[in-house]
């Protein structure tokens, strides 16, 4: 790492991480041409990295890996979470080599070209994710230059100027812009996303879309649902006019009390007709919002698919995936409301429900499968209940 100014390009440096300290960090650019500001974070997974890339809930951040082999299994069609890649780009260790898997379609570097993403190769990660340990995450400005030209004063106003997640809603811009019913369950080698039989006598879902994760969807269905998905700005009216049997909150980017601005007062009224209520991330954020809790900004944020969970009802640990940069705090939960999971890592709250009542929701993804089933008994939960 390097002060902003003065500055020399090192020999054969073509992408280079520009943080607002004031720090250059040099490599080697792959992907898109351009540059992109937000908020530098670190993600801990060995796989799944076309996951993690178009993961809704990555809208304005960049992505540190930690894992050195990024991109040596390609890219495939069915290996995404949305229809484009919402993290602003990935910085990684080693450079992306030929991939080598049977289900690769292309190689991540053209993939990234294809969705103007912009990748990072050739940094010391572990550094890079010591300082964010230490320091927490900062926010930079990623670019790549095929010539090696940068104009560094000008990037490190640009990393500068971003205004940071804090009070930021994310959400409006990666909803879906209308209703939609969701088809097809989880993915089978040799079968694709296949349908999980006839949606007759399924309890129906509404599901608003904070920005969503694909599998969730999946899993849903495969638990027993059927889905039909509102955009973010849903009314309590619009999700009742579809007569469900139970109400989903969506995982998504952001703060979430800038969301809760709009998305509060409708879960409250929601949560008035005692219909089956389950969250996921933002949306279990939101959730705690509309019962009184507040939210506040972790110092480095939890995303990694290794985190440790604490059920406390009975003291089962769960191996879960996380991506969040905001908690819910604990020490506000109203009365009536009761805490379910904890972080074995930091013990910040990982999951409440409402005493008596019928909404549940969790900080982490069940979708995800880390366990890789440890979690599943949540969506079974919740279609339960609305049975």
């Amino acid at each position: 790492m390097a002060d902003a100014t003065p500055f020399t390009v090192p020999e054969g440096a073509t992408g280079v991480l520009v943080l607002a300290s004031g720090e250059v960090i040099w490599g080697r650019g792959f992907g898109a041409e351009g540059h992109a500001a937000g908020e530098v974070c670190f993600h801990t997974a060995m796989t799944g990295y076309q996951e993690i890339m178009t993961d809704p809930s990555f809208a304005g951040q960049m992505i540190c890996f930690t894992f050195p082999h990024i991109g040596n299994v390609g890219a495939n069609p069915d290996d995404v979470e949305a229809d484009n890649p919402h993290a602003l780009g990935m910085i990684v260790r080693e450079d992306v080599t030929e991939p080598s898997n049977f289900r690769s379609v292309e190689r991540l570097d053209d993939w990234m070209k294809q969705h103007d993403r912009i990748g990072l190769a050739g940094i010391d990660t572990r550094a890079l994710t010591r300082r964010i340990r230490g320091q927490g995450a900062p926010n930079g400005v990623i670019a790549h230059s095929a010539s090696g030209e940068f104009d560094i004063p000008w990037l490190l106003e640009r990393a500068r100027a971003w205004p940071g997640l804090e009070g930021m809603d994310l959400a409006i811009t990666v909803t879906t812009e209308t209703h939609f019913g969701w088809e097809g369950g989880v993915w089978r080698l040799g079968f694709g996303y296949g349908e999980e039989g006839p949606e007759d006598g399924r309890p129906h879902v509404v599901a608003i879309d904070y920005g969503s994760k694909h599998n969730i969807f999946r899993n849903l269905v495969k638990a027993g649902a059927k889905v039909t998905v509102l955009p973010a700005t849903a009314t309590a009216e619009q999700v009742l006019s579809f007569d469900p049997d139970g109400i989903f909150l969506s995982n998504g980017p952001g703060d979430p009390a800038a969301t809760g601005e709009y998305a509060v007062p409708v879960i409250r009224e929601l949560l008035a007709t005692k219909k089956p209520l389950f969250g996921i991330c933002l949306g279990h954020q939101l959730l705690g919002l509309a019962l009184g809790a507040q939210t506040t900004k972790m110092f480095q944020g939890h995303r990694g698919a290794n985190h440790p969970v604490k059920r406390l009802s009975d003291g089962a640990v769960e191996i879960t995936s996380m991506n969040h940069g905001f908690a819910v705090d604990r020490d506000t939960l109203p009365a009536g409301v009761t805490e379910t999971h904890v972080s074995l890592f930091d013990g910040s709250n990982c999951g409440i429900e409402i005493d008596g009542g019928r909404a549940f929701s969790v900080q982490y993804h069940p979708e995800a499968s880390p366990g890789p089933q440890d979690s599943f008994y949540l969506f079974e939960r919740f279609v339960g209940m609305m049975r």
